[in-house]
């Protein structure tokens, strides 16, 4: 009988077979494996060794992890209602496993007896880090409670996967409930061709038009709403698109007000039974910023900083509605912001960004994204033929990386576009850690990318916007630092870092896709081959920071958001509709519009939909720009395609993984601390 593939060690997972039905059994003889590793620690004979205590926890949960990432992994790809049936049968029993991990009295006495030994002095730097960080993990997770503390946290861990599991479920059904369909095309003037092609082949594709009577189908997916919003004249239908995203998550049977005030109670509950005033300053303790209120601020900083640009940005908006629309001055509706800023765009720079989606054809940016890797890192990538390499989905493709000496240091999935079956957004995970081996081999790591971007069109491949380019280099720089880990403790290998600390990879990707150097390699026209035109560069590159001080203070907004929910949480979490005091906390950050735009709270799955996730979090995007700015400022000195700055990076920030404190590793890399001015230089913010 075949293995179940959940518990298949083999390095390619059989995908195809992993069905609803394997999904209990194989997770339950993966935690059954895990609990008699761990016991064998536990009631090891003799003094404990290394070996036989920490590296043999990072051993013993190395095959539950994989598992339950499979697991994870094909319900937020290929949703059904019997996997995620399954997924939410299982999903109790493996909280309560890992929460329970720490708090295993014996196991922890083991530990905690090595770390206390004389022996902890001999070990490599890397081990001692290992066993410094385990510890503080274990503490962090209520070792030391008593038993009812123990216990009591285990349930709070439970309850927390369950409904935020539930959260994101409903942002996801809720996302799917919805379509607008238009049948006069008249209506949709201003919308690019391409979008109006997608919309229509979409709808033909579900029965709702037909090539003799065109209809067009539009939903909440970004690929859909985004140029939607940006472009359709008809405000009526901006408007009811609006409306439809900005309920997600706010309506029966789909509500996620009770569990966000749930998801707070508990949050606070656990740090104060784990010592901590509060949530933040649990998750941040071991993360760069150390404390909620060194996180808060950091984005005060932020927010000061970009206050009057930001002013005169919104101003300057409401200035060219009254100008354009000969309605007198007052604040734009929440639906016209983005339709306003794209004529805004327009009207200063003669820049309209849909006028570089021909000159970014899907498999040119993945290939030239490959090219710059090769040229800076030292890396070939290479496509395995479709059908060699088993996949949960037939659009999803499989590469191999190897590096400059042909050594195969891993490889990973790619599935690029929205389906209704998967979940919003872009991400990257790791399926399975390599690393160096003790006989001097090394295993390879196995990892995926997946997005939601614009689909292909009949008969023709995808065509992205700039900013879908950029979110290829972003996902696929997480990946790097996966790929090109090179630490012996799996556990601090490749993304495995401080959370303020992991965007760096990923955002510092971000720069080449605005380096005319950097474009000329992938970014060519998909019917004539030529690059972007010289005119056409300079608008885009004059038009990178327009209302920059906006989106800039987006961020901020979401960030504090974030913040002041979690810094505050019995103050919220006893809120009727906890809308308005929300809204009040980061009133400073908000565009001013009539009506007022409700928060992102009940959709905001970066920090609802999973037990920690982003949750007292979501500043380190601003925080990582900060480096990355910082960081790149040495490519544009010495060359952004210097092999030599390249592989100091891929040796000093991306190999190291959590092998030595983020701090230490980013001025390893630059020789110093980082410094803010870069990135608001960047953004034409700098006083």
């Amino acid at each position: 009988m075949p293995q179940n593939p959940l518990l298949d060690p083999s390095f390619h997972v059989r995908w195809s077979a992993l069905t609803a039905a394997l999904v209990e059994p194989g997770m339950d003889a993966a935690l059954e494996r895990a609990e008699q590793a761990l016991r064998a620690i536990e009631e090891a004979a003799g003094a404990p060794t290394f070996e036989g205590t920490f590296l043999a926890l990072d051993d013993a949960m190395d095959a539950l992890n994989q598992a339950w990432t499979r697991v994870t992994h094909l319900q937020a790809v290929c949703d059904s209602p019997e996997l995620r049936a399954a997924h939410n049968r299982v999903l109790p029993r493996v909280s309560a496993f890992f929460a329970r991990v720490p708090l295993r009295s014996a196991l922890w006495a083991r530990l905690r007896e090595f770390s206390e030994s004389a022996g902890v002095g001999a070990l490599p730097a890397v081990r001692a880090r290992y066993v410094g960080e385990t510890v503080a993990e274990f503490r962090e997770a209520g070792a030391d409670l008593p038993a009812t503390g123990r216990a009591r946290l285990e349930a709070l861990q439970a309850e927390l996967a369950q409904i935020t599991q539930r959260y994101a479920e409903n942002v996801l059904d809720a996302t799917n409930a919805w379509q607008l369909v238009v049948e006069d095309e008249g209506r949709l003037e201003g919308l690019p061709g391409h979008a109006k092609e997608r919309a229509q082949s979409d709808a033909e594709a579900r029965g709702l038009g037909s090539p003799g009577r065109p209809a067009w189908r539009f939903t909440l997916h970004m690929p859909s709403q985004e140029p939607f919003m940006s472009y359709v004249r008809d405000e009526a239908l901006r408007r009811e698109t609006w409306l439809a995203s900005s309920a997600v998550g706010s309506a029966a049977p789909h509500d996620n007000a009770p569990l966000i005030s749930r998801i707070l109670r508990l949050r606070a509950e656990k740090a104060a039974l784990l010592g901590k005033r509060h949530f933040p300053d649990l998750v941040l303790a071991r993360r760069m910023a150390r404390s909620g209120e060194r996180a808060l601020a950091f984005i005060e900083d932020m927010r000061r900083r970009c206050a009057g640009p930001f002013a005169r940005e919104c101003a300057e908006m409401e200035a060219f509605r009254a100008a354009t629309n000969g309605g007198g001055a007052g604040r734009p509706a929440p639906w016209e912001v983005p339709y306003l800023a794209e004529r805004m765009r327009k009207a200063s720079y003669d820049f309209d960004p849909e006028e570089l989606r021909p000159y970014f054809p899907m498999d040119r940016v993945v290939g030239g994204l490959f090219e710059i890797c090769s040229r800076v890192f030292g890396i070939r990538v290479t496509e395995r033929p479709k059908g060699e390499v088993d996949t949960w989905h037939p659009e999803v493709r499989f590469y191999d990386v190897l590096d400059s000496g042909g050594r195969h240091v891993g490889s990973f999935y790619a599935d690029w576009h929205p389906r209704e079956s998967k979940r919003g957004g872009a991400w990257m995970s790791a399926l399975s850690t390599g690393g160096p081996r003790a006989d001097g081999s090394r295993r390879p790591h196995l990892g995926l990318i997946c997005g939601n971007l614009t689909p292909p069109a009949p008969g023709r491949q995808a065509l992205l916007t700039h900013r879908e380019v950029e979110t290829i280099f972003h996902e696929f720089g997480h990946l790097l630092h996966h790929l090109l880990g090179d630490v012996e403790i799996k556990a601090l290998s490749g993304t495995n870092v401080a959370w303020d600390f992991v965007e760096l990879p990923s955002q510092i990707m971000e720069n080449w896709c605005w380096e005319r150097e950097g474009l000329d390699i992938f970014a060519r026209h998909f019917e004539t081959g030529r690059a972007i035109p010289e005119a056409l560069f300079r608008k885009m590159a004059a038009a990178r920071n327009f209302r920059s001080a906006c989106a800039t203070m987006r961020q901020v907004a979401f960030a504090k958001l974030d913040l002041e929910l979690h810094l505050r949480a019995g103050e919220f979490a006893a809120q009727a509709d906890l809308e308005a005091p929300l809204r009040s906390a980061i009133a400073d950050c908000l565009i001013p519009t009539q009506p007022p735009s409700p928060t992102i709270a009940r959709r905001f799955t970066h920090i609802f939909a999973d037990p920690v996730g982003y949750a007292a979090g979501y500043y380190s995007y601003k925080w990582a720009e900060v480096l990355d700015a910082d960081a790149f400022t040495r490519f544009r000195s010495e060359g952004i395609f210097s092999a030599k700055v390249g592989r100091e990076f891929a040796e000093k920030v991306l190999s190291r993984g959590n092998s030595a404190d983020p701090a230490q590793l980013f001025r390893d890399f630059m020789g110093r601390d980082p410094d803010i001015r870069a990135l608001l230089a960047r953004c034409g913010l700098a006083a």
